[in-house]
């Protein structure tokens, strides 16, 4: 075929036979029409644009729809992200959640002597040092200032301090009646160490206790005369020997042969000072200052006991006792009594931190005792021993274990309760035993802020919802006392 005829048979070929046209040079670049191959791949890549494009349009959307549930759902079951600042919108929290302090802090002692920077005002930083181990103890020199130790004497005596223990208190025939107690029962309460028979310091510790009277061994001896109750005179108590004394005989005995201030179980007089809205603030920075030493919520300090304020003139002396007793599932609080379900004639004061500040250097004396601090162990038995009473801070004072001596702006404060290993209230810590020695010459002032926390967590929450002035929802900062609610009678002098 010559090149004519094949120039001519591919002129006339038809565009369904377009497969069958020769090749181009390769320096030739072809032209593509709409139906071409260049046309069909630009339609494809665009179109995989076009669906990338819609694919990512709607993840977006799907992401947006999730985060927004999930905040939903975080916010319904109040569990805010980390990063959120704003507060929550009000809901009604359910019991355990008004409260909202899961877990107390407790400041660790390390050792005896340690030392560690606190801070409790601005711009100055103070040192405390552990003392024991045993009770949890710690000391801030410097905690007040001259002119807050001045005002606070002042306040208390414009307000009146009265007598911190009047006379033989009365009523406990009654009491006894009321929980329909027999005298074995009774003499089972009293026999600690369960040996059949009520040794001196077995009635001791039930007389001052009851009775608010210092006995000496001497001196129930005397009593055992006057009563004729010890009849083979062996310095014990039988069963038959006590059921014939009635259960005030010990009362009647002592109110006719009369009582001295110095047989008191505490010679001092004292008074409160509230801390609250509208106090001196004086009163308020020391309250400040308390709750940034003891790091609990300011809640919990503002519900506490006032301020006490104690004068102890020359010869007062207050003996050993422990602040607040065991709290056992028939003892109610006295702070929370309002919230408590059923009454109870035993309660205590659930005073779980004592800090203890001095107004003045005292001249003489007045040391505060604490007889068995960091012993091995606790025995109650072994308090009085060979007409050796380690509670007597008007006899024994130089014998216990550690004494803290007067001075003016110090600080000191101990747990009076152990923790429970979850956070909260636990066993009394018995090793927290202290008493006040006596003032052999000049004036000791002190006062004493008491942190009352209920052991059982609902009772002090319901408590804390029962007198908070401010919203279940609101921050518990924001919590203050009723003050109307709370009358003076509240604050027992243990």
């Amino acid at each position: 075929m010559s090149d004519n005829q094949e120039a001519s048979d591919a002129e006339d070929t038809t565009p369904s036979e377009s497969a069958t046209l020769p090749l181009r040079p390769p320096s030739d670049r072809p032209t593509c029409n709409k139906t071409g191959v260049c046309s069909r791949s630009y339609f494809v890549v665009v179109m995989v644009f076009f669906h990338v494009y819609i694919i990512n349009v709607i993840a977006l959307l799907f992401y947006v729809h999730y985060n927004s549930g999930q905040e939903d759902t975080s916010q319904g079951r109040d569990a805010p992200s980390s990063n959120q600042q704003q507060p929550e919108s009000p809901r009604p929290p359910s019991k355990p959640e008004f409260l909202r302090v899961s877990s107390l802090t407790r400041i660790e002692g390390i050792r005896v002597g340690h030392v560690q920077k606190v801070s409790l005002m601005q711009n100055k930083v103070h040192e405390m040092r552990t003392l024991s181990m045993k009770p949890l103890l710690f000391e801030i020199p410097g905690f007040l200032s001259d002119d807050e130790c001045r005002v606070v004497m002042q306040l208390a005596q414009l307000k009146g301090l009265m007598e911190s223990q009047l006379m033989v208190q009365e009523g406990q025939e009654e009491l006894a009646k009321e929980l329909n107690l027999s005298p074995d029962e009774i003499f089972n309460l009293l026999d600690i160490n369960q040996d059949g028979q009520l040794q001196l310091h077995e009635i001791l510790t039930h007389s001052r206790v009851r009775d608010g009277i210092w006995l000496t061994p001497e001196n129930l001896r005397e009593i055992y005369t006057g009563l004729k109750a010890d009849k083979d005179g062996d310095g014990l108590l039988s069963l038959e020997e006590f059921r014939l004394l009635s259960n005030d005989a010990f009362q009647r005995f002592l109110l006719q042969q009369g009582v001295k201030r110095s047989q008191l179980v505490r010679n001092s007089r004292h008074t409160w000072l509230y801390q609250g809205k509208g106090a001196h603030q004086v009163l308020q920075d020391i309250k400040t200052k308390v709750t940034r030493l003891t790091r609990l919520p300011p809640s919990l300090v503002d519900l506490s006991e006032p301020l006490q304020v104690v004068r102890y003139e020359q010869g007062g002396h207050y003996h050993a006792h422990h602040d607040s007793g065991p709290v056992y599932p028939e003892t109610a609080c006295t702070h929370t009594r309002l919230a408590a379900n059923t009454s109870t004639p035993f309660e205590t004061s659930c005073r779980y931190i004592t800090v203890l500040f001095y107004l003045n250097s005292v001249e003489g004396g007045g040391e505060t005792a604490f007889p068995v601090a960091d012993n091995r162990t606790y025995d109650e038995v072994s308090l009085i021993q060979n007409d050796v009473d380690l509670l007597d801070t008007r006899r024994n004072c130089d014998k216990s274990n550690l004494r803290v001596k007067p001075s003016k702006g110090t600080a000191v404060f101990w747990y009076n309760y152990l923790s429970d290993g979850k956070g909260w209230v636990g066993e009394q810590d018995e090793y927290a035993l202290h008493g006040g020695c006596m003032v052999t010459q000049g004036t000791k002032w002190v006062a004493n802020k008491w942190i009352n926390i209920d052991p059982d967590y609902q009772r002090q929450a319901r408590y804390q919802q029962l007198v908070s002035q401010q919203p279940e929802d609101d921050d518990d900062e924001d919590l203050t006392l009723n003050q109307d609610t709370q009358s003076s009678d509240i604050h027992q002098d243990l």
